[in-house]
């Protein structure tokens, strides 16, 4: 996800540490796996009930023309999420 400085600011979540690349990176097509879930609270309690825990593949099926929200599939299920929220979880191919 490209964001400008100010938006960059608005969402704390799209920066990665380190190599990483976040959730809400990544393009329809790829594939990969949850390395951790950062932030608090409800959000990040939210995100780890729906299944996106350590070690979960998550490949991205598609996107809304917009690119928010995308879709998901993870565990035999399919998850629509908003890439600011998606931020939040770092993933490794």
């Amino acid at each position: 996800m490209l964001l400008d400085q100010g938006q960059s600011d608005r969402y704390p979540g799209n920066r990665t540490r380190g190599n990483g690349m976040n959730l809400g990176e990544m393009k329809c097509g790829e594939s990969a796996v949850v390395t951790a879930v950062r932030g608090k609270g409800a959000l990040r309690k939210r995100i780890l009930d729906l299944g996106l825990t350590k070690g979960c593949r998550v490949t991205v099926v598609r996107s809304a023309p917009l690119g928010d929200p995308f879709e998901l599939s993870l565990r035999g299920y399919r998850l629509t999420i908003r890439r600011a929220e998606a931020a939040i979880v770092e993933v490794a191919e």
